[in-house]
């Protein structure tokens, strides 16, 4: 019950949030520039308001710190460290779409510059988690509920390149309207009942509010879409669905849940090295793979609907994979 009064109420705040930061976003001129390489129907998204994440961000921090304050004092901070490396990737993202605004261009800090802080931020989380006690060196396998003990130092470096590999297949994901808020909501439904089964319930208070605060910033992000996440938003999902699968202990249910970000990733990867061994041959029309089924001729509420449908059937699966451990 209480997740649902803590979804409730991050969902309420983000739709204020959103009515308050949209108009002071256009007043900034914090418009979005598109990619020259897109789709060129997209070319009348420009102008649309970015970092539009700052709103769920916000709701889902203030309902987090407020939900999870007992448990806070009873010596439980998972919760926090969790919301706070997202935070931490939020700014990376954040830094990153500053750049585009302010140069009104579709480039902000460059590939190495983010890799480099992904990384640190990944390691610096991990060794967190370890000290805390909630990440072990035993590699949970679903469906077969076995796990094999990896060397820490080799945990450590496996850790840091999925977690910074999640990251940005949630940033490419958002490339349509509403599809990166949309596929992500079921996953964070998901990993709520999963802490609340497993008795931690704390932590549970994180995706709850994430949850409910991306329902609301749909109202804003479905098409057409009033404003966009920006890699503010982006990068933060995807510091939360890494951090919450770490926290849980059980990092490869994130090929399960993720399995839309994967695709998606995929994509850009087998287009890319096909690209280069055909000498300008393609696989997809665009990658990633989402903007190949635009091609083809599906609407974006189509492919969001068909995403999400997805997303959700490989939670139910996840759920089936894990639910004995």
């Amino acid at each position: 019950m209480q997740g649902y009064i803590i979804a409730a109420c991050s969902f309420v705040l983000a739709l204020v949030f959103g009515k308050l930061a949209i108009p002071a976003l256009r007043a900034l001129h914090a418009g979005q520039s598109i990619r020259e390489i897109g789709p060129n129907w997209h070319n009348s998204k420009a102008g649309t308001p970015t970092m539009g994440g700052l709103i769920f961000m916000l709701s889902t921090t203030l309902c987090t710190v407020a939900a999870g304050w007992k448990g806070m004092m009873n010596g439980e901070y998972t919760h926090l460290f969790v919301l706070a490396f997202a935070l931490i990737f939020g700014l990376i993202g954040f830094l990153d779409d500053f750049m585009k605004v302010k140069y009104k261009r579709n480039l902000g800090l460059t590939a190495l510059q983010k890799f480099v802080l992904q990384l640190a931020v990944a390691g610096a989380f991990v060794a967190l988690l370890r000290y805390n006690g909630d990440v072990t060196c035993h590699v949970y396998v679903p469906f077969f509920n076995v796990s094999f003990e990896l060397n820490w130092i080799v945990y450590t470096i496996f850790a840091m390149f999925v977690i910074v590999g999640c990251v940005n297949a949630v940033n490419l994901t958002d490339g349509i309207d509403g599809l990166a808020s949309g596929v992500t909501l079921p996953v964070m439904v998901f990993f709520t009942v999963m802490a609340y089964s497993w008795g931690k319930g704390t932590l549970a208070m994180f995706p709850a509010a994430l949850a409910g605060g991306l329902a609301a910033f749909l109202c804003y992000n479905f098409h057409p879409a009033k404003v966009f996440m920006g890699d503010t938003g982006s990068l933060f999902l995807g510091g939360a669905v890494c951090g919450l699968a770490f926290a849980l202990d059980m990092p490869l249910i994130l090929i399960l849940v993720g399995f839309v970000y994967i695709v998606e990733t995929v994509s850009v990867m087998m287009q890319v090295t096909y690209f280069k061994l055909t000498h300008g041959k393609r696989i997809f029309r665009m990658t990633p793979i989402h903007h190949h089924f635009e091609l083809c001729g599906w609407s974006e509420v189509k492919i969001f609907v068909v995403f999400v449908s997805v997303t959700v059937l490989m939670c139910v699966l996840a759920w089936l994979g894990v639910r004995m451990r």
